[in-house]
């Protein structure tokens, strides 16, 4: 198979909101939405940085995108930011549940849960189990879940983990799991929304290895900037770039033919290259295991999404 952004058709009407999108393969995703013609709403904890984003996207684009704050680890910002979504038009087409923070030291989020779950996982299932009924009103809207395939490297998920003390926290552990979870939440939310007759597409998405702040931003919330300098020059030589590593999400996002519950990464190993299809670990496929991570999200977050097809 081959595919370039080119292949991306005119997107002219349609509505996308894309989460941490002021650097990285969120940047990249939300800059070729525009290129398309896409409204695009970029999500962004940072008011400042996103606002520098938005001048950047606009001037690379020529079409301005939306500015949302949200903060993922604070469950009552995505309440906001859901809210002013809604309010702010009546269709949501493309909901790209990109942000993620990766192997920081211990904390925890505002309401108490450890940062890579409650992040990663977490606040973007209470985002979109905010964001479903509009999501359930716009004919053909998709769900991308931007995973990793460190989820490979863990191989199960407990309740106990969302709020995992410091005493028994690894970071890479954490990471590993929070990926796991976006893949398991992927696949049951598009479980359901088949059960429910749903036209909303559930799909996921990895960038394999790209070149990113990602890296480096655990080094740096630790104090330590040698070893972030170290991170971001490796990955610089090492890895794609993030432009390329957008490739999943944006195929998984806009390609027509795309089945539900697809999981695309890049081609050459799932390391670097052009989309195509893979597969999760069996693990990520348990529809138990999914269902019981389903049920503590609900408990943990308060937010029971309901798949109810509008009449």
């Amino acid at each position: 198979m081959t595919w370039s952004t080119a292949d991306i058709p005119d997107l002219t009407g349609r509505r996308a909101l894309v989460t941490g999108a002021t650097s990285g393969l969120g940047y990249e995703t939300a800059l070729e939405l525009l290129r398309h013609r896409a409204d695009v709403v970029i999500a962004a904890r940072n008011p400042v940085k996103a606002a520098d984003a938005a001048r950047t996207l606009t001037a690379k684009s020529g079409k301005e995108p939306v500015v949302l704050e949200l903060d993922l680890a604070d469950l009552a910002s995505v309440a906001r930011a859901a809210d002013e979504v809604a309010t702010a038009d009546d269709r949501l087409d493309l909901l790209i549940n990109n942000a993620g923070v990766m192997a920081p030291p211990y904390r925890q989020t505002i309401d108490g849960f450890e940062l890579q779950l409650g992040t990663n996982h977490l606040g973007h299932f209470a985002l979109t189990g905010r964001l479903l009924p509009l999501l359930l009103r716009t004919p053909g809207s998709r769900v991308v879940t931007v995973s990793s395939f460190m989820h490979r490297t863990v191989t199960g998920i407990g309740q106990q983990d969302l709020r995992r003390p410091a005493d028994s926290y690894r970071k890479w552990e954490a990471y590993g799991k929070s990926k796991l979870a976006n893949l398991l939440f992927m696949l049951e939310l598009d479980r359901r929304a088949r059960a429910a007759g749903a036209d909303l597409m559930s799909v996921g998405a990895h960038p394999g290895y790209a070149s990113t702040h990602l890296q480096a931003a655990g080094p740096e919330l630790a104090g330590r900037p040698l070893q972030a300098r170290v991170w971001g020059t490796a990955s610089r030589l090492i890895a794609q770039s993030a432009a390329a590593g957008a490739w999943p999400s944006l195929y998984a996002a806009t390609y027509a033919d795309l089945r539900p519950g697809s999981f695309v990464g890049p081609s050459f190993l799932e390391y670097r290259g052009i989309p195509k299809i893979v597969l999760p670990t069996r693990t990520a496929q348990d529809p138990e295991l999914a269902r019981r991570l389903w049920d503590w999200s609900v408990d943990a977050t308060g937010i029971g999404p309901v798949l109810t097809v509008p009449e």
